[in-house]
């Protein structure tokens, strides 16, 4: 498992930096300063460190193992057996995994999220989306253990949420702890990562493709590489046509305290750098102090070398009670526009094993595990939202980019709408309404609320865990889900949310048993869960078993192999498939090449290999592949290496039948 790099990075202070501004020709009022480069995807924009670092068994990811939430990966967290000190608020998820915490505050399961689910990267960047976060840097350690399948996966998964939501994505190589790191990281990126760059999700500055190296010159045994073999890997990445970002300590300027000697060619070398903060700063005070002895004259020493400069602002460790609700966050903020920087990089967007994350976190007690010890956002007597970090984020950005006045004097309220912490009443009269092989409806009483209902989530219930399978907006108090198995046994509740973020309790629960299907016919397909392994836009994979013949799902351009796959909710018998492309006359004759995969487990076996496929509007643009023999079967996946029409996989309809 990767260590975080900023447990080892605490013992740097401020106390002893106060470099003479007047002897640099400087004032602490410095001003706008020269940018090296014009806007661009970092220049001029605000990026967040995205680590993507958090699985639980039961997901399907290859590391297989509650990554970065437990000690003891192979047992679920809690109080004694966890690495996370902030508790995420997870309402958003449409699926989570239970943890062995104690119930919330509020008598919810203590569930958790996995970065490996798709809807949970999308869910992500859908927040970065609606707070105007520009570009993520998706931090990747290395690459060549029993982690790097999985931090492979995420890539994609990242590349696609970034496509669909209109965010930019880079790189960010963390070099600790890589013995072979010389070699290594020239080999990922020529193998693996570059491809990801013919994205249009993938951000560039100065028409060449962003890519963060995170470590060289640091004093500690992590990062052991000497001057010659880290100038070797910057000016390698830039003879690759990229422009390389620094991760560089506090003090490269002076090359001290943090920083080893003799580095000053490597820190020059950059074509932006960005030093690191966190464990340096952790009130307004020490913000202001880092403003005079770092910011100021490391802006300076950047602009007479042509360099960007992208310094690092933090929201505060919430279990060191920092955050003093955002009012420390935004005196950084205020700081580096007061300076003039050329971009802001935020440390950090997922970190909950430090506490420093801006994503939606436990705004109350009530969204904490009883019995943790974990503090919520509220922990100094001010009720913040659990979104209020994303909010200020981008009223920073607001402030760097001149849309907004440059204010010492925090815009953002911790609350919405003035702080209404009433929950909507719970929903009454849950009923099964009606049901078939594949589908229940049900039904409702609306909730009551003070300001107000603003849908309702549907969860069906496993255990003692639930999972929200559907949603309703407004005043809608019915719902049909569809997808279900046949003859399978169900159990369902409902709750309230208003506009406050604030969940009602749970309703009633009902039961209610599918029907046997008797349309041995039926495609098993048809409105069934899928993954895939990236998409295009809004072309995603769960077009191709939602029954409509004009959609359709398109991979990522220029990336094969590609796949698409769904689950058929359990294993069934499986012979024969039907694969189509939307029937409009514009989708001319084309020749897929794809193999396709079938089994009980995720990921399935191989069943055919690699053919070509020939779809045809004289044929409809459908084609149909039988299986030498039965198989019994829950994941189908197809898998794409070629498409003379399109640089991509495509498909409209992947129907699945047992005959």
């Amino acid at each position: 498992m990767s260590v975080s790099r900023r447990r080892f990075l605490t013992a740097a202070t401020s106390g002893s930096a106060a470099v003479g501004l007047t002897a640099l020709g400087l004032s602490a009022a410095a001003g706008t300063a020269a940018a090296a480069s014009g806007p661009g995807d970092v220049v001029g924009k605000v990026s967040v460190g995205y680590q993507g670092w958090f699985a639980c068994i039961g997901d399907g990811a290859p590391i297989n193992t509650w990554w970065h939430y437990s000690a003891n990966g192979g047992q679920p967290p809690s109080p004694g057996n966890t690495t996370i000190v902030a508790w995420p608020d997870v309402r958003d998820y449409t699926h989570t995994y239970h943890s062995a915490y104690a119930n919330l505050g509020n008598g919810q399961p203590a569930n958790l999220f996995s970065s490996y689910d798709q809807q949970t990267v999308d869910t992500h960047f859908q927040w970065m989306q609606q707070n105007g976060i520009d570009t993520a840097a998706l931090q990747r350690f290395n690459p060549n253990g029993s982690e790097g399948p999985t931090r492979d996966a995420m890539a994609i998964k990242v590349r696609s949420a970034a496509e669909a939501h209109g965010r930019q994505f880079y790189l960010m190589y963390d070099v600790s702890d890589w013995t072979n790191m010389q070699s290594e990281i020239k080999a990922d990126w020529t193998a693996k990562m570059k491809a990801h760059t013919a994205s249009s999700a993938y951000a560039t500055q100065n028409g060449k493709p962003v890519v963060c190296i995170w470590g060289f010159g640091f004093a500690d045994n992590q990062r052991p590489f000497d001057a010659a073999s880290c100038l070797d890997v910057v000016n390698w990445f830039k003879s690759q046509g990229c422009y390389v970002i620094g991760g560089v300590p506090t003090w490269w300027r002076t090359g001290d305290r943090d920083s080893r000697p003799g580095f000053s060619g490597v820190y020059h070398a950059f074509d932006m750098l960005s030093p690191w903060m966190v464990g340096r700063i952790g009130n307004v005070a020490d913000a202001d102090n880092f403003y005079n002895v770092a910011t100021v004259p490391d802006l300076a020493e950047c602009a007479a070398h042509g360099i960007d400069y992208q310094p690092c602002v933090l929201p505060g460790a919430v279990t060191l009670r920092q955050r003093a609700h955002g009012d420390f966050m935004w005196r950084q903020f205020y700081n580096m526009a007061r300076a003039g920087v050329q971009g802001i990089y935020v440390s950090m967007f997922d970190e909950y094993n430090e506490g420093n994350q801006i994503a939606k976190t436990a705004e109350s007690q009530a969204f904490v595990p009883v019995g943790s010890g974990l503090l919520a956002l509220d922990e100094d007597g001010t009720a913040c939202s659990s979104d209020y970090y994303l909010r200020l984020t981008g009223d920073g950005g607001r402030m760097l980019k001149g849309q907004t006045p440059v204010t010492a004097t925090r815009p953002t309220a911790p609350v919405v709408g003035g702080g209404d912490s009433t929950a909507p009443t719970a929903p009454g009269g849950l009923q099964a309404s009606g049901h078939s092989a594949t589908t229940v409806s049900l039904a409702w009483t609306a909730s009551s609320d003070n300001v107000g209902v603003t849908g309702y989530r549907i969860m069906r219930l496993t255990g003692s865990t639930g999972t929200q399978v559907g949603s309703t907006a407004g005043n809608v108090t019915t719902v049909t889900l569809s997808g279900l198995s046949p003859s399978t046994a169900y159990s369902f509740y409902v709750q309230a949310q208003d506009a406050a973020g604030n969940v009602s309790p749970q309703s009633g629960q009902v039961g209610v048993t599918t029907d046997t299907d008797t349309q041995p016919g039926a495609d098993l397909a048809l409105g069934r869960p899928t993954s895939e392994s990236s998409h295009t836009q809004v072309y995603g994979s769960s077009n191709a078993v939602d029954g409509d013949p004009n959609t359709y799902w398109e991979s990522g351009n220029n990336a094969f192999p590609q796949w698409l796959q769904v689950d058929l909710g359990l294993a069934i018998a499986v012979k024969r498939m039907v694969l189509k492309l939307p029937p409009a006359t514009a989708w001319n004759t084309r020749t897929q090449t794809l193999s396709v995969q079938a089994g009980p487990s995720n990921p399935p076996t191989a069943q055919l290999p690699a053919s070509d496929y020939t779809f045809s509007p004289s044929s409809d643009n459908t084609v149909t592949i039988t299986l030498p023999s039965t198989v019994s079967a829950r994941f189908i996946r197809l898998t794409f290496t070629a498409n003379t029409g399109w640089p991509a996989g495509q498909l409209s309809a992947l129907e699945v039948y047992s005959a």
